[in-house]
């Protein structure tokens, strides 16, 4: 059981969640799939992944190598700062480029999101720690209710992203020191958040 949480846990890593986000999101709402080109589609994308999800492990194995973390998983709340913050200069520096590209403004709300869940999540972890993979995939869930009611986009990942949630949170209460509060805590975190903002419109 330890193994497989294990396993869900790496697949639903919180880094992979922005270019899973954008997948969905593609997929599932028109008025995004119809403003750009599926090669555009794919660039954004491949773009995403290298600055939300390389970056950040290749500077987690730079701090692992010189001792400044004791795990790439980051088990020690104090020694998330410093992660917690690289990530979120990446994902302001993916912001500051797709604010100056031609994009659809519920994918600037989108990214706007997920840079204030970051930031809550680094203020919050400085007095409690709280899941960030439950962030991620609240986010998720988040982001495609609040496409559902901007643009009625397809609800059909719902009652599996709902489904993924609960597993997810099991898996980490499993292999993770996180109480359950921390786990609904952070849930909610990233679905209000993500939802308000796309919902919304709300972005810089």
């Amino acid at each position: 059981m330890r193994k497989a949480a294990h396993v869900l846990s790496l697949l639903l890593h919180p880094l992979w969640m922005p270019t899973l986000a954008l997948l969905i999101a593609f997929h599932t709402d028109l008025h995004l799939a119809f403003a750009f080109t599926a090669r555009g589609q794919w660039t954004i994308m491949g773009m995403v992944f290298v600055m939300t999800a390389l970056f950040p492990v290749s500077s987690m194995f730079m701090l692992w190598r010189s001792g400044a973390i004791s795990a790439l998983s980051v088990p020690a709340r104090k020694e998330r700062t410093l992660p917690f913050l690289l990530t979120l200069i990446y994902f302001c520096m993916v912001y500051y480029i797709l604010r100056r590209t031609p994009i659809h403004p519920a994918m600037l709300a989108l990214f706007t999101s997920i840079i204030l869940n970051l930031a809550a999540v680094l203020l919050i972890n400085m007095r409690w720690k709280i899941s960030l993979h439950m962030v991620g995939v609240g986010g998720l869930v988040g982001m495609c209710l609040g496409l559902w009611l901007l643009h009625g986009a397809q609800a059909s990942y719902l009652p599996w992203l709902f489904l993924i949630t609960g597993a997810l949170g099991t898996a980490r209460l499993l292999v993770t020191d996180h109480t359950p509060a921390q786990i609904y805590t952070a849930a909610a975190l990233g679905a209000v958040v993500t939802f308000t903002c796309i919902a919304f419109g709300i972005y810089y």
